[in-house]
C-alpha cells in the first residue's frame, strides 16, 4: 500500500466500485479509522493495488476478482435496508446472512416489503441507482380506504410532494382499497407521501417487480439467485440506460 504510488485505485473509489459504498460515505469510513488495506489503517487517497486486502470493521470487502453476484431478496416488514450492523440491529445484511459480503441496491423503507437486490458488483449498483435511466418498478399497495377513479387518475398523473411534482406513472385499480402502481423514479417513501397527499394511508405496500425481475411466490425473508436469463436482461438493460 502506497500512497504516492499512481497505480491502483484511490480506497474511496475502490469502495464505491465494489459497490460497499459511495465515495463520500467511504471519506467517512476512513477518517474514522474503520477501513483496512492489508491490515493497516490507510491515509485519505491510498491507493488499493492488485492482490490488497480491503476491510471495513474487520470484514473483507468483495473484490473485482471474485465472483459477482446478484440475488433477489423478499424482504420481510421491520428490516431496515442499511449495512450498519453496529448501529441498527434490525439491518438487511444479519436478516439475509448471505455466506459472503453484498449490499442492497437501493431501498425499501422499514415498513414496506418485498424485492430488493443484493450483490457485490459495484457496476451494476451505479446503473441501476441512477434514476434518469427510468428503471421500472412495479408495488402492490392496500391503503386505509376506498378508491376512487379520482384518485387512480391523480396518482397517475403526479403527485406534488418534496417540492416537485412525481412523474406520469402507471397506476391501475385491483380492489376496493389496492391497486398498482409501475414507477420509474424513486424519491424518498414517494408512494406513501403520494397516497398521504391524496387523503390516503398506506397500509401495506410491497414491492413485485424491477425491471424484469419479479418477485414471483419467493417466500418472505427468503433469497434466491438471479438466473441467467435474467441476468442477462437486466446487464443489456442497464448496458442500454448507460449508454443513452
Amino acid at each position: 500500500m502506497d500512497a504516492a504510488s499512481p497505480q491502483g485505485t484511490r480506497i474511496n473509489k475502490y469502495l464505491s466500485e465494489v459497490g460497499h459504498c459511495s465515495r463520500r460515505a467511504a471519506d467517512a469510513l476512513i477518517e474514522q479509522g474503520r477501513v483496512t488495506i492489508n491490515g493497516l489503517v490507510p491515509e485519505m487517497g491510498t491507493r488499493v493495488q492488485p492482490g490488497d486486502s480491503v476491510a471495513v470493521d474487520g470484514v473483507v470487502v468483495a473484490t473485482h476478482d471474485q465472483e459477482r453476484i446478484i440475488i433477489a431478496y423478499n424482504k420481510p416488514v421491520g428490516i431496515v435496508c442499511t449495512t450498519d450492523t453496529r448501529r441498527e440491529k434490525d439491518n438487511i445484511i444479519d436478516a439475509i446472512n448471505f455466506p459472503t459480503r453484498v449490499y442492497p441496491i437501493g431501498r425499501l423503507d422499514k415498513m414496506s416489503e418485498g424485492l430488493i437486490f443484493l450483490t457485490n458488483d459495484g457496476d451494476i449498483v451505479n446503473d441501476i441507482l441512477r434514476a434518469r435511466f427510468g428503471h421500472e418498478k412495479e408495488y402492490h399497495v392496500v391503503v386505509d380506504h376506498s378508491i376512487t377513479p379520482e384518485f387512480v387518475s391523480k396518482m397517475a398523473a403526479g403527485v406534488a410532494i418534496l417540492d416537485t411534482v412525481t412523474m406520469p406513472c402507471e397506476v391501475e385499480a385491483t380492489g376496493n382499497q389496492s391497486f398498482k402502481i409501475v414507477l420509474k423514479q424513486g424519491l424518498n417513501r414517494q408512494i406513501r407521501r403520494m397516497c398521504e397527499a391524496l387523503g390516503y394511508r398506506v397500509r401495506r405496500l410491497k414491492r413485485v417487480r424491477i425491471m424484469n425481475v419479479e418477485l414471483g411466490d419467493l417466500p418472505s425473508g427468503t433469497y434466491r439467485p438471479l438466473d441467467d436469463l435474467e441476468l442477462r436482461k437486466l446487464r443489456e438493460l442497464t448496458k442500454n440506460a448507460r449508454q443513452s
